[in-house]
């Protein structure tokens, strides 16, 4: 697996804010996703004032959400990383290749990843959620994504909702 060499191009950290690890691992985890037949999104701001990572949805209404990890100390210093699963059905970390597995918390899913690709390396549990908090969930991520792709098409209009 190898790391992505132009993390300034908004299609690969579309943020600015990662770095190229983080970038590469979030797009390998992505596509991932979607030849798993999950459609996703990236920095999506739960109700609980979390942020996800990788939020992403499946025909069957499935929700994952994937905390991507670049580095031992960026998951050692993460303290939040339960509280995201009271929003998903299954919780995992996502790491570059060259990280220690053994770190990450065996109660969570795991897979490694870089810009071209992720293989799941041990499965996630599953918590089924609520069908409140799933159609909750799922609304807040139709309307970011589509809100997101309007902002693409008029980008002069009131980006405020996104």
């Amino acid at each position: 697996m190898s790391e992505a060499r132009d993390i300034s191009d908004p299609v690969i950290n579309p943020d600015g804010r990662q770095s190229a690890t983080a970038a590469a691992v979030q797009r390998g985890a992505g596509r991932m996703l979607l030849n798993a037949g999950f459609a996703s999104i990236s920095e999506l701001s739960l109700a609980n004032g979390r942020r996800a990572d990788l939020i992403a949805v499946n025909a069957k209404g499935e929700i994952w959400i994937i905390e991507i990890k670049s580095s031992p100390a960026d998951y050692l210093s993460d303290h939040k990383w339960r509280e995201y699963m009271a929003y998903c059905d299954r919780f995992y970390f996502a790491i570059p290749a060259d990280m220690d597995p053994g770190l990450i918390d065996e109660t969570a899913g795991l897979m490694i990843a870089d810009a071209w690709g992720a293989e799941i390396i041990r499965e996630a549990s599953e918590a089924r959620l609520s069908g409140a908090r799933r159609k909750a969930v799922t609304l807040l991520l139709a309307r970011s994504a589509s809100l997101r792709l309007q902002s693409t098409i008029d980008p002069n209009a009131n980006s405020e909702l996104c």
